[in-house]
């Protein structure tokens, strides 16, 4: 029965987190703080039915790269990529599972504007700001940094108008891997800032950027 609970519970904190936008995420933890622990119990439990986790694809490009480059994890969870790798890793969460986290909004990390040379989004282009958040990475990113982005394949209604999105945010496609079976994974470079800077916070959203909620099934 307990674990009946906490899958339904999970299921709804997770349907909150891709419907609301960030700053609305953290009070959610700040409010509830063990709705973070059963979030991430649930997050867990998919992960073991994956054929494989994708922040461990990070975790291999990182270690064929500098150790010298600096990272931001944007919605770093239990900070695996962090403790698997030499480089120096901001990790931020809305809330903290390990020391190394810094709790903040995913639109408003504490880091100085082009800090680092590359921003990690696994699993974690979440809430209804995406725009607001992709603007923040660019805004931390040095130009010619890279961002490493891994997401739910069913959440791409439009791909090709999703990576247009980002353009208009200031990043070139690299490369992506769309061959897997639960995942997408995909790595670009920032070339500018964005062509409308600020434009999240006036309304005005990159068009195409919108991501489906993933949304798990009760087991």
């Amino acid at each position: 029965m307990e674990e009946r609970l906490d899958s339904a519970r999970f299921r709804y904190i997770n349907q909150q987190l891709y419907t609301r936008p960030s700053h609305e995420a953290v009070r959610l933890f700040q409010e509830d703080p063990e709705a973070f622990a059963v979030y991430h119990r649930g997050f867990a439990q998919q992960v073991a039915r994956w054929p494989e986790n994708p922040v461990l694809r990070f975790v291999r490009y990182l270690r064929n790269r500098p150790a010298s480059l600096v990272v931001a994890d944007f919605g770093c969870g239990d900070c695996t990529l962090a403790r698997s790798i030499r480089n120096k890793v901001h990790c931020f969460d809305v809330m903290a599972l390990d020391s190394r986290v810094t709790v903040c909004d995913m639109s408003q990390v504490p880091l100085e504007a082009a800090s680092v040379d590359v921003v990690v989004f696994c699993l974690a282009l979440m809430g209804t700001n995406l725009c607001e958040i992709l603007e923040e990475a660019n805004r931390v990113l040095r130009v010619g940094g890279t961002l490493l982005v891994a997401e739910v394949a069913s959440r791409f209604g439009d791909l090709r108008a999703f990576l247009g999105a980002l353009a208009g945010l200031g990043f070139r496609l690299v490369s992506k891997d769309v061959s897997g079976s639960h995942f997408y994974a995909m790595e670009l470079q920032k070339e500018s800032p964005p062509r409308n800077p600020g434009g999240a916070r006036t309304g005005k959203t990159a068009a195409g950027l919108a991501l489906l909620p993933c949304l798990y099934k009760r087991r």
